[in-house]
């Protein structure tokens, strides 16, 4: 089954696209989950999730109880001891939630310690993401913030690709150019782009000549049509049939180029 890695600056549509492939995968009968890792959490009014819904699913490094119950030790607690291997394989039936036959996880973020912290909620959310990653027969989506946080060197070796998602401009090139070499030094076997917001042939020749050591997969278009449904909190699948068909090009040039059944 794919597993799936998609990161990019904040803003250039990453979450857009995450939504688009969940609901063409789901539409075609897998079993999806997505995994919302990214801070600025939103990919569930991207999906489409009715608005309470949404707002029922809490982040899972904001279950104190539960990480607690799972390692042994109060979340915000450093250094001490607790279950580097905690339980988490009924976490992603009991605390996500499902729409469209995509189910959805909120993983939150680990506010103490840094990227390095040995921590409680870092702790259960590595070994939640290396379950999924390892251990789960569905397609697993990742909508991640601009890094490989929640990746390590046991579990990138799971993922199928990392696509980062790339707008014309340089300061998203070069966030690009950090994310390829981050996903390289923890060895995911595969790195994409994916552009986004272009509206012309030269946007796309700019991201193609800036990204000469990643292959494209395609473009997503600018969409007054996403900017409509992200005010209104509903799924730009429900509302552009272009973007629609453009991220099911980019679907099939991903399956054709990892050799994965469509």
């Amino acid at each position: 089954m794919l597993k799936l890695a998609v990161s990019g600056k904040g803003g250039v549509g990453k979450t857009t696209l995450v939504s688009l492939l969940a609901r063409l995968y789901a539409e075609e009968g897998h079993k999806v989950i997505a995994i919302d890792a990214d801070p600025d959490a939103n990919l569930a009014s991207a999906l489409g999730f009715p608005a309470e819904l949404a707002r029922s699913i809490v982040p899972i490094s904001e279950m104190k109880d539960l990480i607690e119950e799972r390692t042994g030790a109060k979340p915000g607690t450093m250094g001490g001891i607790f279950r580097l291997n905690p339980r988490v394989d009924d976490i992603p039936e009991r605390y996500s939630a499902r729409y469209h036959d995509v189910r959805l996880l909120v993983m939150g973020t680990v506010k103490k310690g840094g990227s390095g912290c040995v921590c409680p909620e870092s702790v259960l959310l590595k070994s939640l993401v290396r379950y999924l990653l390892l251990e789960r027969s569905q397609v697993v989506l990742m909508d991640m913030e601009a890094g490989v946080e929640h990746l390590g060197r046991g579990t990138a070796e799971a993922v199928n690709a990392m696509i980062v998602v790339v707008e014309p401009g340089l300061r998203s090139v070069e966030t690009a150019h950090t994310i390829a070499a981050l996903a390289s030094d923890i060895r995911i076997p595969h790195v994409f782009a994916v552009g986004c917001k272009v509206r012309s042939e030269s946007d796309r020749e700019f991201i193609l000549r800036s990204l000469p050591d990643v292959p494209v997969l395609g473009y997503l278009s600018y969409s007054p049509l996403a900017i409509e449904a992200d005010l209104a909190g509903k799924s730009v699948y429900d509302l552009d049939a272009g973007l629609v068909a453009e991220a099911r090009t980019i679907k099939a040039m991903l399956g054709e180029l990892l050799a994965v059944p469509p």
